[in-house]
């Protein structure tokens, strides 16, 4: 049973019509689904970070942590600050080579082309949260 939901920040959150995957965040992670933010950025700010609190868990900047996607210990990483194995993660981002390296790492993949065909596949992936 999948228990983790990591998500990229530029390219998924930042698309158009977001506030609908902010809202799925919430709603999953209220029902038990840890939650992860999983961005290649050198880091954010105290502030940036507190907003993005009431929709993660874990916060992971590959600057901050010193590897980065596609390197399998990044997936490997995340994973572990949720307390769960890859294999009970479910992996979005907007680069398709970051989404294979996901998988061969051991997470579910979705390719992110649209917030509603990411909102769809997440709604089959996770079906008690639609």
């Amino acid at each position: 049973m999948l228990k983790g939901l990591v998500v990229d920040y530029v390219g998924v959150l930042t698309d158009a019509g977001a506030d609908e995957l902010y809202a799925f965040l919430r709603a999953v992670r209220s029902r038990g689904i840890k939650t992860a933010l999983l961005s290649n950025a050198p880091g954010a700010s105290d502030e940036a970070k507190r907003s993005l609190d009431p929709f993660f868990d874990a916060l992971v900047f590959s600057g901050e942590v010193g590897v980065a996607k596609p390197e399998r210990d990044v997936y490997l990483l995340t994973a572990g600050l949720l307390d769960l194995p890859a294999s009970r993660c479910v992996f979005v981002d907007d680069a398709a080579h970051n989404v294979r390296a996901a998988v061969a790492a051991g997470m579910t993949g979705v390719h992110h082309t649209s917030v509603e065909e990411t909102l769809t596949e997440l709604g089959a992936l996770f079906p008690e949260n639609r």
